[in-house]
């Protein structure tokens, strides 16, 4: 075979050098069968790693996201109330994930820009503000599910008692009505004990010890609870958490009277409201505006020493404002 490619090599030599005019279809004829016999491919035709990496990325996502969406059709036909759950529970670890971004950046941008916290806008005080409660509260599932296969008792919990265990972000709409309706109603039971204290202290007032009685009204336990923070402490720890509450409140009260009430959204103003004592779930917009920026006048008007004035406002101007009365 080889000695057979030779001698048509040798004449296919002597037929160029023969008659001149077939030298260069001859020559195309040997390049066309150099290429049939293998020449070396361009190296223009192979990927690199870094693009194979990526095309392999991009098709295990396309994949993937193919049947992350048959699983959730199936789990819609055949089982629509866990699939109302799963879905919840899905958006909420999201929502939960990105709030964690945000507070990191946040966080990173105070380190590098020795920023304190009272100096911080608005939004990003609350966020920081509501984002440490969340953890706080996720804190108890993530300990009692560190012993061995305790995830699935912590799952059972998580259904029966979402209320106490879940934030925000895992409750359905329903829900987030219902059991802010209930923390409220739970706050209200502290009221009357609250307003009794301060009935017996009217007569006692006077200007050189003002500060003293306003300090020490009534109990904290009470006030722990219209606060909605839990009275199972030390009296020095409750003293603590509701003096470190109140001045984070005066810090976002100072920081929402720079941006204005007429900036907020109205979830950030039904917020703000529910956080001061206000059930704001069954109160018009305006009205919730109202209210805050009455608020706002109050608080921006006290001095560091006169917080325990804006901590009893919580009481006083919820129990005075005639929209939540039943």
């Amino acid at each position: 075979m080889a000695l057979s490619r030779v001698c048509w090599a040798r004449a296919v030599l002597w037929g160029s050098a023969a008659t001149p005019g077939l030298h260069v279809p001859r020559k195309l004829q040997l390049v066309r069968c150099g290429l049939a016999w293998g020449a070396p491919r361009s190296s223009k035709l192979h990927l690199s790693p870094k693009a194979d990496v990526k095309s392999l990325i991009s098709y295990v996502a396309a994949k993937t996201k193919v049947i992350n969406g048959k699983y959730h059709r199936f789990l819609g036909r055949h089982f629509p109330r866990f699939y109302v759950l799963y879905t919840i529970f899905m958006k909420g670890l999201q929502m939960f994930w990105a709030d964690a971004k945000k507070a990191r950046r946040i966080k990173t941008n105070m380190w590098k820009h020795n920023i304190k916290f009272h100096q911080l806008p608005y939004r990003e005080m609350e966020h920081l503000r509501q984002f440490r409660r969340d953890v706080t509260k996720c804190l108890f599932l993530g300990i009692i599910s560190i012993p061995p296969f305790a995830n699935y008792l912590v799952f059972l919990l998580m259904y029966l008692f979402p209320r106490q265990l879940l934030i925000q972000h895992f409750w359905t709409p329903k829900q987030q009505i219902d059991f802010l309706d209930i923390y409220h109603a739970l706050r209200k039971q502290s009221h009357p004990e609250i307003l009794c204290y301060l009935e017996k202290v009217i007569p006692l007032i006077s200007d050189a010890g003002l500060r003293w009685h306003m300090t020490e009204l009534c109990t904290k336990k009470a006030l722990s609870r219209a606060m909605l923070l839990t009275p199972h402490l030390p009296p020095f720890l409750l003293r603590r958490r509701l003096n470190t509450h109140m001045a984070v409140i005066h810090q976002l009260d100072k920081a929402l009277a720079k941006l204005g009430v007429g900036q907020l959204t109205l979830q950030e103003v039904k917020s703000a409201c529910y956080l001061r004592g206000l059930n704001s779930t069954h109160i018009t917009e305006e009205k919730c505006r109202t209210w805050l920026g009455e608020w706002l006048q109050i608080s921006c008007s006290l001095k560091e020493a006169e917080l325990s004035l804006l901590l009893h406002n919580v009481v006083l101007l919820s129990v005075n404002y005639i929209g939540t009365r039943r």
